[in-house]
């Protein structure tokens, strides 16, 4: 969430910044809400006070014997007022809210504006996609043709856009999961996480998912309360931190988690309807970093950097695209993507984002930090995926695959498949 005062001095700006995300703010709606906000709120301290200039003289009269009837019926009329003006700023200040929860974050000063004619920017290219001596197939024909991958008793289990993994295919993705673990804990220093799958509302709204993303989400009615199915660790992850003030000698907080995400995948509807690229659930180990605000841009590259590690040791070709201001996510200052060479797709896609939201997340959260000075302020919050593991095992599939439709097992993975070398 912005800072309310940042609209409040320069709005303008503000209207600008949002601007290049292709976002209109409303700024007569947020001048009417706001000036509603201040009157209502002037007119309750005008009358609390004059409540309590009445309390003292009606104290003063009735020590002193004089009739009180006026003053009492003055003082409970005061009591019925100030009740309905309490009523009425806090009704104001929830529709101020409400208005500023629908306002995206600003992108940083070094995100392109998506004008201009560059847009989205690889910024690095690593590895050379494979040349294949034959006509690379993709992750569903190598996985029908291995029959361990299996659509039809997905849809039976649970309905389209979900994917049962059979044998050693399942293990493959195991072993791509405690991989990426210990790469991050043992030699990155994330501290690793179990989380619940649920989640409450008050969650997803404090890292931004509701109220703007409800469609996507996964409603779970039990009882007498509501939750719902976890999008992203990220959430769980940086929510640890909510209504709270963290130590600076506790900074930085180094979160992994691998859990299972589940979305609905709102308006996606025709695409990547085949296999495994944009199902309903899907399996992801997240990385949540949340530390001062003077070192969130160092440790926006050092989570870009974990995240290319594991490409790295997995050697598939990738890039860095720094995005423009228009594909920002609804919560970031800056993002980079990771995007992997599929060779079955013959193209370049997402997987992993690492993004800055600043203190966006952390307003809505309520999490501070006090300095060796006593200072207390906004933390910054930042994450990435490290990786999104179904498209990690489509794109181990699709790069090391041979022509009778076996595939190598990368080497790093070897000794978490029991020295396996190949899956046939």
């Amino acid at each position: 969430m912005l800072d309310p005062k940042l609209l409040r001095t320069d709005i303008q700006r503000v209207a600008s910044l949002l601007a290049k995300r292709g976002f209109v703010l409303d700024i007569a709606e947020f001048t009417a809400l706001d000036i509603q906000r201040k009157t209502l709120q002037v007119s309750m301290q005008q009358l609390q006070h004059q409540h309590n200039v009445n309390s003292k003289q009606f104290a003063q009269a009735k020590a002193q014997g004089i009739e009180t009837d006026l003053l009492l019926h003055k003082l409970q009329q005061d009591s019925e007022s100030l009740k309905h003006l309490a009523q009425q700023c806090t009704a104001s200040q929830n529709k101020l809210n409400d208005f500023l929860a629908l306002i995206p974050n600003l992108p940083h000063d070094s995100v392109i504006n998506s004008d201009t004619a560059a847009g989205n920017v690889v910024i690095q290219t690593v590895g050379e996609p494979r040349h294949f001596n034959f006509t690379p197939q993709d992750h569903v024909a190598l996985g029908a043709q291995l029959q361990l991958m299996d659509y039809p008793v997905a849809v039976k289990l649970a309905g389209s856009r979900f994917t049962v993994l059979k044998g050693v295919l399942a293990r493959l993705q195991r072993a791509l999961i405690q991989f990426m673990l210990d790469l991050h804990v043992k030699e990155h220093g994330y501290q690793e996480i179990y989380v619940p799958a649920l989640v409450s509302p008050e969650c997803l709204f404090g890292t931004a998912q509701l109220p703007k993303f409800k469609a996507d989400q996964f409603a779970v009615v039990g009882g007498e309360r509501s939750w719902y199915l976890s999008p992203t660790a990220e959430v769980q992850l940086t929510n640890m931190v909510r209504d709270s003030i963290i130590p600076l000698e506790q900074l930085p907080l180094k979160y992994v988690a691998y859990t299972s995400c589940f979305r609905s995948e709102a308006g996606s509807y025709g695409k990547d309807l085949n296999g495994m690229m944009r199902n309903h659930q899907f399996e992801k180990v997240e990385l949540v970093q949340i530390v001062q605000p003077e070192l969130s841009y160092l440790v926006l590259e050092e989570i870009r950097h974990h995240a290319e590690t594991v490409l790295q040791r997995l050697e598939l070709p990738y890039r860095v695209v720094r995005l423009a201001s228009d594909d920002l996510g609804f919560s970031a200052a800056k993002t980079y993507d990771l995007e992997v060479w599929l060779p079955g797709q013959n193209c370049y896609r997402e997987i992993s984002s690492c993004s800055n939201t600043e203190s966006f997340q952390a307003r809505r959260l309520q999490a501070r930090w006090r300095d060796s000075s006593g200072n207390i302020s906004w933390l910054h919050t930042l994450n990435g995926s490290g990786l999104a593991v179904g498209r990690t095992l489509i794109a181990v599939m699709e790069n090391y695959q041979a022509e009778d439709g076996t595939i190598r097992v990368p080497t790093v993975l070897q000794s978490y498949m029991d020295g396996a070398k190949l899956i046939a």
